[in-house]
């Protein structure tokens, strides 16, 4: 019954979205791909790193579950080769007690992580939730300049937050400073929306992880997940990140934006 209903959650007649699973243990392949196609995703497979970005390139696929620890090339050598050229969203696959893997795998632009051993519907959750708040809203803005940045000020602007040089742009999910696009991936967008719309609003660490990745609040997950979110927004948009600006520590609380008046 909750696997029809998730079906019709994702609507009848419209275009599956694309899962790749990459693991080099035959079985973890085989259970996820057989779960996650029968909640309604197409799912495509690799079994080594090399694979997985061969396949990436072929398939562009709407997200990445990715292990860590596979031949030929890592999950950190994967991560780095889609980065190069996508904001996909990516869920690392970790050992169990190793901090050093899930924070390395953050910091090269993975999204979220899933501790092996995993049950598949916490996964299934996972990318549910991943999905939900990274998929970008074509929308058209009839007040874009030619170079695709948005125009300052006027009509159906509405969507456009300017706080000194940068632009959000909340209507098509993008980034630009001084009309130069800045690439984000969309759990980064989502965390950046949410502390923009509450500028000068301070919000724990497990308070973000409930809004932006949508964790349970008796959810027990490392906190450092929204550290090193927070360190790569404040590389992309700060001027001097170690000095922030823009993304400001609430000490003895978590991180707040400047107020916007």
């Amino acid at each position: 019954m909750a696997e029809n209903e998730e079906l019709q959650e994702m609507g009848e007649g419209e275009t599956r979205q694309k899962i790749l699973v990459a693991d080099d243990e035959a079985s973890i392949r085989r259970i996820l791909e057989t779960r996650l196609k029968m909640v309604g995703y197409d799912v495509v497979v690799a079994e080594d790193g090399e694979e997985a970005v061969e396949v990436f390139n072929k398939t562009n696929p709407d997200l990445v579950v990715l292990d860590v620890m596979m031949p030929k090339m890592d999950g950190y050598g994967v991560t780095r080769e889609i980065r190069r050229t996508s904001d996909v969203p990516i869920i690392i696959l970790t050992a169990l007690g190793d901090v050093s893997e899930r924070i390395t795998g953050l910091e090269l632009g993975a999204d979220d992580y899933v501790i092996k051993p995993f049950s598949p519907k916490e996964l299934e959750a996972r990318v549910k939730a991943v999905l939900r708040r990274t998929i970008s809203k074509d929308v058209i803005i009839p007040t874009s300049s030619s170079n695709g940045a948005p125009a300052a000020g006027g009509k159906g602007s509405k969507n456009i937050i300017t706080t000194g040089c940068i632009k959000i742009d909340t209507a098509r999910r993008q980034v630009f400073r001084k009309n130069e696009r800045i690439r984000l991936t969309g759990m980064e967008f989502s965390l950046l929306e949410l502390l923009v719309n509450n500028s000068g609003q301070a919000y724990s660490r497990n308070e973000i992880l409930q809004h932006v990745w949508s964790y349970p609040a008796d959810h027990r997950i490392d906190t450092r997940v929204v550290d090193v979110h927070i360190s790569r927004l404040r590389s992309k948009l700060e001027t001097d990140p170690t000095n922030p600006e823009l993304i400001l520590t609430a000490r003895g609380i978590g991180y707040m934006f400047q107020r916007i008046n």
